[in-house]
């Protein structure tokens, strides 16, 4: 059984920063990928950011220069750091895992809120 524990949300003002983080354990074989992803009310999920364990990372356009992905491949821990927030940041931010085994993972969820 793989766990996936996000922490790290909140509520910020506008202009302000978050930092997030993502710890992966349980029976986890070869970690290809992690990420974040996104969930505003009444929109689909959509990507944040990626981040494979050679240290590519990949980045939705409306946070190229704002959002900071990072991995500890010790811990199978993800980080995304958020800077400059807008108020359409605001969402429910999943992390996800995809590795050999067990194939696709997902986390509970955190809310980020941010204020105008």
């Amino acid at each position: 059984q793989v766990r996936l524990v996000e922490s790290g949300g909140g509520l910020v003002q506008a202009g302000g920063f978050l930092s997030l983080s993502c710890a992966a354990s349980g029976s986890i074989i070869s970690i290809n990928r992690m990420g974040w992803y996104r969930q505003a009310p009444g929109k689909n999920r959509e990507l944040v950011a990626t981040i494979t364990r050679d240290g590519i990372r990949d980045y939705a356009d409306s946070v190229k220069g704002r959002f900071t992905i990072s991995m500890n491949n010790a811990k199978n821990t993800i980080y995304l750091r958020m800077n400059g927030l807008k108020p359409e940041d605001t969402a429910v931010y999943y992390c996800n895992l995809e590795s050999y085994s067990p194939g696709a993972a997902w986390g509970r969820g955190t809310q980020v809120t941010v204020s105008s």
